[in-house]
């Protein structure tokens, strides 16, 4: 998910000045897809090595710099293939993140039940103290992540869906109620403070050449797995396997398919806050549907 530079391409002089700054020889390809950011694949002289560069406004260089300490938590988790995160800066008016360059496609069943383990295994990565929260705030998509350490996994959430909400600006009349009840719709339910990527949708998510399954633009935190394994669901995109596969490592406590709603809330809350329209009567449905009954 992004919605681009002020809606509109960047001058091909940043390109230009990035290149100087980081010594790349040749045009660059610009890569479509996002709608947050602008991204183009720089080739390095001599060694001709490319590397994939992301450009915004100069002020979002903080986001680039969160982006690129999860990629390096999760990196040093050894369990996941990440893009390295090379370098970030600002070079005029804009910001930029250097990220090494994976070629990536689409997966095979066998693969996608790869990617499952491995995801199970890097769940299995705790925070030191147990405690529910990141080093620093972050980005979900292009809206603030905020990441303040708690003891309990309710709180956490609780604090989650309110800032959503807060900025929805009162557009969901029973909002407050939802959060109030969000404890007791947890009772019961003490996950452990996995690492986690924050962000797993279908289109953070690729497959190197050799098959090597690959996660990037996280949005990570210290929470409970479930959050990653219900939006994978949200949009789609994940074969039956990564399931399987991720079940097969850590096996999914009960209840999951009640509390995937509400954690999939925060994402439809968030996708309200950045583009509007049919979001809007989505989450007005769960939370009443969430508060009918869990």
């Amino acid at each position: 998910m992004s919605m681009g530079i002020d809606g509109g391409d960047p001058p091909g002089s940043v390109w230009q000045l990035l290149g100087e700054v980081i010594g790349t020889t040749g045009a660059p390809e610009p890569v479509a897809g996002g709608c947050i950011n602008h991204s183009a694949i720089l080739t390095l002289p001599g060694s001709g090595h490319r590397v994939f560069a992301k450009t915004n406004r100069a002020e979002k260089l903080p986001m680039f710099k969160a982006e690129a300490f999860s990629l390096h938590r999760l990196q040093a988790a050894r369990e996941l293939l990440v893009p390295e995160a090379i370098t970030s800066g600002t070079v005029g008016d804009y910001s930029y993140l250097i990220l090494g360059y994976l070629p990536l496609g689409r997966g095979t069943p066998r693969q996608h039940h790869v990617l499952g383990e491995q995801l199970a295994r890097l769940h299995r990565h705790e925070s030191p103290d147990g405690r529910f929260g990141w080093e620093h705030d972050n980005v979900i998509g292009a809206t603030d992540q905020p990441n303040a350490w708690s003891e309990r996994w309710a709180d956490f959430f609780s604090a989650r869906i309110a800032f959503q909400l807060d900025l929805a600006g009162g557009r969901f009349e029973f909002g407050d109620k939802l959060v109030a009840r969000i404890p007791d719709l947890l009772a019961g339910h003490e996950p452990r403070p996995s690492l986690l990527h924050g962000d797993l949708w279908g289109g953070n998510v690729g497959f190197t050449p050799l098959g090597t399954p690959v996660i990037f633009d996280p949005a990570s935190y210290y929470g409970d797995r479930e959050t990653d394994l219900a939006f994978s669901e949200m949009f789609g995109g994940f074969e039956p396997e990564f399931y399987s596969g991720y079940r097969s490592v850590y096996p999914l406590a009960d209840g999951y398919e009640q509390r995937r709603d509400l954690y999939n809330l925060y994402h439809v809350l968030n996708h309200y806050n950045l583009f509007g329209r049919s979001y809007g009567d989505q989450a007005e449905g769960m939370i009443r549907k969430l508060l009918v009954g869990f």
